[in-house]
């Protein structure tokens, strides 16, 4: 998905995502510890970056639209926090590594081929002993309708994300249906995959 269809995406005026934190961020935030620097990677909007800037923590964003981040700060301003924001096409920028206390990511889709870089950018990411935290949409999803890339090249395997996470420890994982009602693009049950892992 390139740039200019997530802007295009974005420039609803509505927050076509909602404005509230994913729930399985919601579910495993308090396992970041107080005062994290906090990576939120392929974020579009901002819901779950301005969701853990309220929890007290220092949050960047990654994100290719230029649109969602101007959003991310306009949520963040609305919520009386502060977040840094970077437009960064993630299937091809790998991110700093060794910064953040805990990454997170919330439904970045990406093709099949670059999908383990992007893990693997924000696994690397994260100090040693930091935790990374994600949810995405698995490929059968399809079958629901309720949200997400309408083709499976942009859709997860599980065997694929464990194979790329296999050097961790990890806390939770989870591949099965979930209830995500999120603004007017995620609405019902869905099927995802969620991983915790520690570096």
């Amino acid at each position: 998905m390139s740039k200019e269809h997530w802007d295009k995406s974005f420039s609803d005026n509505d927050f076509v995502y909602g404005k509230s934190e994913n729930a399985f961020i919601n579910e495993t935030s308090d396992l970041i510890p107080d005062h994290s620097k906090v990576g939120c990677f392929a974020e579009g909007e901002g819901r779950n970056a301005v969701y853990l800037a309220k929890l007290g923590h220092e949050v960047t964003t990654y994100d290719q639209s230029t649109i969602g981040l101007e959003k991310t700060k306009t949520l963040a301003s609305q919520n009386n926090v502060e977040v840094e924001t970077v437009a960064i096409d993630l299937t091809k920028e790998k991110v700093r590594t060794d910064q953040f206390d805990a990454a997170i990511m919330v439904f970045g889709h990406v093709p099949k081929q670059s999908q383990q870089f992007l893990i693997e950018s924000m696994i690397d990411s994260v100090k040693p002993s930091g935790y990374i935290i994600f949810e995405v949409y698995s490929e059968s999803q399809l079958a629901y309708q309720t949200g997400g890339p309408k083709s499976v090249e942009m859709l997860y395997n599980p065997v694929d994300i464990l194979n790329w996470i296999k050097n961790y420890k990890s806390i939770h994982f989870y591949y099965g249906e979930a209830d995500r009602n999120e603004g007017k693009r995620h609405v019902g049950l869905g099927h995802v995959i969620q991983a915790v892992i520690k570096k």
